[in-house]
């Protein structure tokens, strides 16, 4: 009977847990000289938000960002923004894998991105905007896509630690335009070669060539040819198979797999 009792002890934490947060709720509301509250209550109140928060994910998503949301409020008013911005993740996280709500989490992974921004921690700004893009464009929104990648792209190119993620920021953005309009990509892939000429050399880049030509000829089998060739070297992830299937389907009478 172990497992029911453990069972029963998870429940009877949540539970306790719940009403713990239900109570610092209704602390949280009766707040009106927020001012005059000391910063060790606000800080206690925040962190049992996020217990709160953590403890819900699974069983109620919904009460669980409600709660996330509560301690971001107090983070925020406390200016401790990096923290908030961690728990904007968390509730983006939520949205994906437990609501799947995709425009949500896109939301508070921008928030998220400009907390960071403005604390100056770059890298963890990137992240979350990298995030974005690639959502983005799973919904069809190209432009914002293309914005991201490109910025993001330019930011990393003369850090020598990420300069190899570069080309991949610009494939992507490149692949964003190939959807879109097949010589807008022609130009933007002349662009990221100006810009960064290591980008010239990768196989990201010759790749695009090849399949801009095959597309350029109408030719569904070069396309799938030189798709299949690099994939054989590195493996397509799900985002690059989604957006090379459907810059196929723009080739006549195809009928859009990649077989």
């Amino acid at each position: 009977s172990t497992v029911t009792s453990n069972g029963n002890h998870k429940v009877e934490e949540a539970c306790e847990m719940y009403a713990r947060a239900a109570n610092m709720f209704k602390m949280a509301k009766n707040w009106s000289g927020t001012l005059h509250m000391q910063l060790q209550n606000k800080h206690d109140a925040a962190t049992s938000f996020v217990d709160a928060g953590n403890a819900f994910k699974k069983a109620d998503p919904q009460e669980a960002i409600n709660c996330l949301n509560a301690a971001i409020d107090i983070y925020t008013d406390m200016g401790r923004f990096t923290i908030a911005a961690k728990h904007h993740i968390t509730i983006a996280e939520v949205y994906e894998s437990e609501l799947v709500d995709i425009e949500k989490a896109i939301a508070h992974y921008e928030q998220a991105a400009d907390y960071y921004k403005g604390e100056e921690s770059n890298s963890s700004a990137n992240k979350c905007l990298l995030k974005v893009a690639s959502y983005s464009a799973q919904l069809e929104q190209y432009q914002k896509a293309i914005e991201i990648y490109e910025q993001v792209g330019t930011n990393t190119m003369d850090n020598p630690l990420l300069k190899y993620s570069a080309k991949e920021y610009f494939f992507k953005a490149s692949l964003c335009h190939f959807i879109v309009d097949e010589l807008n990509a022609k130009l933007a892939v002349e662009k990221y070669e100006e810009m960064f000429p290591a980008f010239s050399d990768s196989r990201e880049c010759k790749l695009l060539k090849k399949l801009l030509e095959a597309h350029e000829e109408q030719n569904a089998e070069a396309f799938t040819e030189a798709v299949k060739e690099f994939d054989s070297i590195s493996r397509l992830d799900q985002w690059l198979t989604t957006m090379l299937l459907r810059i196929k389907k723009t080739i006549q009478g195809d009928e859009g797999d990649l077989k």
